[in-house]
């Protein structure tokens, strides 16, 4: 039997939609007290909302990732409200779809200010707290992009990149100083959220997350296993997330040439781009309006991932895997015997 849930107190930034709220929802259903932090008035309200709905207490914390002050100010808040923080998750992000060249500089670093330092700013914060008490638990949540760059999202890609190689490094330290505070990544794979409808985009068509496309339930219950789970230094969440990395390890030229030829046409719909729709890189999307959790892609997304599954019973797995080959050779030893 498994001991009963102690409530904890979590942080999830980028928590008004997908995954960051998805994620939210989860530790809620729980009874955990959960902190949401983002940008867009709307949409903090509406996943405070399903937060409580789902059995847990929500805070509604208005903040700017990319600015280290409103984060420390978040997380200030936060402890007055509902105590020490048990556990930070890192969600936050915006991108801009274009090719490299059509990308103006402020842009490029806005979406590394969000993307990367939004997490760079986070840990900080969390660890300011978490090590004076020698507990805590960080949850990076990073993309199958973090290894593999991809056309028409270079800043994105970038920001992904940075992180994996600041939280190996951050790690690291951790380790070397014997902390009981914990850092792991997740990698994620397309995910729908609302984010493909209010991204800066350049592109003649709709953006859309590269297929197959999971349900951002599918993400959340991978970061909340990370978060009880925080020792194993990185998940991967879907099966095309783990072909992917698989693939650029073993032949990154040729995963080059193929993501050269399919990767502008993969990453928009048919539908001609919305230039009225509004963008959410220097102005919340979702200010007046709540978006939920899920992306226009409801029709095309999974919602259970085998892999994912697998990555959180690989004990049993592996148990099932020795019985079986425990079986065969009794088989084997019982049919030589009669033989």
């Amino acid at each position: 039997m498994t001991s009963p849930h102690r409530p904890q107190t979590v942080v999830v930034t980028g928590a008004s939609g997908g995954i960051g709220r998805a994620s939210a929802i989860k530790f809620g259903a729980r009874g955990d007290r959960v902190a949401l932090v983002a940008r867009g008035r709307a949409g903090l309200d509406g996943a405070a909302r399903e937060v409580e709905q789902a059995g847990g207490t929500a805070l509604v914390v208005p903040t700017d990732v990319s600015d280290h002050d409103q984060v420390e100010a978040a997380a200030h808040t936060v402890e007055e409200h509902f105590g020490d923080i048990d556990v930070w998750v890192n969600v936050a992000f915006t991108s801009v779809f274009a090719p490299f060249w059509e990308i103006k500089p402020e842009e490029f670093a806005r979406v590394t200010h969000v993307t990367y330092l939004g997490f760079v700013y986070g840990t900080m914060t969390a660890l300011r707290r978490f090590r004076p008490r020698d507990r805590g638990t960080i949850v990076q949540v990073g993309s199958a992009l973090a290894y593999r760059g991809i056309p028409l999202q270079s800043a994105y890609c970038g920001g992904k990149h940075a992180i994996q190689g600041f939280n190996e490094a951050l790690r690291c330290e951790l380790l070397h100083e014997g902390s009981n505070v914990h850092t792991t990544m997740v990698q994620m794979p397309g995910v729908n959220t609302p984010q493909f409808r209010w991204v800066l985009s350049r592109l003649p068509h709709e953006a859309q997350p590269v297929p197959p496309i999971y349900q951002p339930e599918v993400a959340a219950a991978g970061v909340l296993y990370a978060a009880d789970h925080p020792r194993r230094r990185e998940y991967w969440v879907g099966g095309s997330t783990v072909g992917t990395l698989i693939a650029n390890a073993v032949a990154p030229g040729i995963l080059d040439r193929y993501l050269g030829r399919t990767g502008f046409q993969s990453q928009q719909t048919k539908e001609p781009r919305d230039e009225s729709r509004p963008t959410n890189l220097w102005s919340p999307a979702d200010e007046d309006e709540d978006y939920g959790t899920h992306g226009v892609f409801d029709d095309q997304a999974k919602g259970t991932s085998y892999q994912l599954w697998g990555s959180h019973h690989h004990g049993l797995l592996g148990a099932l895997g020795a019985a079986a080959v425990g079986v065969a050779g009794l088989a084997t030893a019982v049919t030589r015997r009669r033989a």
